[in-house]
């Protein structure tokens, strides 16, 4: 059997500004997430991203061609009614955020790991007051539990859109420290990610490039690129 796709139907999708936000409609019909939510988000900018997905799509609808609906379908059907639970998961990661985790040996691992990622471990320190330490080894260390609320504090403020972003940020890189950072204009997203693979760019100039691995991590970073993207556009 061949699987049932949404075939297309309208001819022009459009952005149409309402009370809560602005509407993507096709033909003036509003679309709705698949919870059959109103698909009405906070900024024009962000809408004309999703309505361009849907001026593009051809005779079938392909959802894998539409990463800004699936983000903003999130949003609205995942993160709306459980904020608070989402927004704990990923303030959870503070505790045993990757940046906290340093190698023994080899020297030059380390190195890399300590210029890298303790610039950011004061960045956050001198935003936040929430000094995170790092550690040597994988062996989970608690963090200060003062320094842990203040960071949970950020990620609670964020609307449900930005977290639905911020999600991918922090599920991608294993840093909540990197994500925030990110969001803030503290790193670019492009060196974010480079720098929540030190571990992995070192072990390929070691032992060479595994396709596979590397297929799945450029899959990866273009996730978090986009996540960057919207959580941006969130903004207005």
């Amino acid at each position: 059997m061949s699987e049932w796709a949404l075939k297309r139907f309208w001819q022009n999708a459009e952005v149409t500004p309402v009370e809560s936000g602005f509407a993507v409609t096709l033909d003036g019909r509003g679309v709705k997430t698949p919870a059959k939510t109103a698909l009405v988000v906070p900024t024009e900018a962000l809408a004309r991203e999703i309505a361009g997905e849907w001026a593009t799509q051809e005779d079938k609808v392909d959802p894998t061609s539409m990463p800004f609906t699936r983000m903003a379908n999130s949003a609205l059907d995942k993160v709306t009614p459980q904020h608070a639970a989402v927004a704990d998961m990923l303030a959870a990661y503070g505790d045993s955020d990757l940046l906290c985790y340093r190698a023994d040996d080899p020297e030059g691992l380390a190195e890399r790991q300590r210029q890298g990622w303790d610039p950011l471990l004061d960045w956050a320190e001198a935003t936040y007051g929430a000094r995170l330490v790092p550690v040597a080894g994988v062996i989970h260390q608690p963090q200060d539990a003062q320094a842990l609320d203040r960071l949970s504090a950020e990620v609670h403020g964020q609307s449900p859109f930005h977290l639905a972003a911020f999600h991918d940020l922090v599920s991608m890189s294993g840093s909540l420290v990197l994500a925030l950072a990110v969001i803030r204009g503290a790193c670019a997203p492009e060196e974010a990610w480079a720098l929540s693979r030190i571990d992995e760019t070192w072990q390929e100039e070691q032992w060479g490039v595994d396709e596979e691995a590397a297929e799945i991590a450029q899959r990866k970073r273009g996730e978090f690129l986009h996540a960057s993207v919207f959580h941006s556009l969130a903004d207005g």
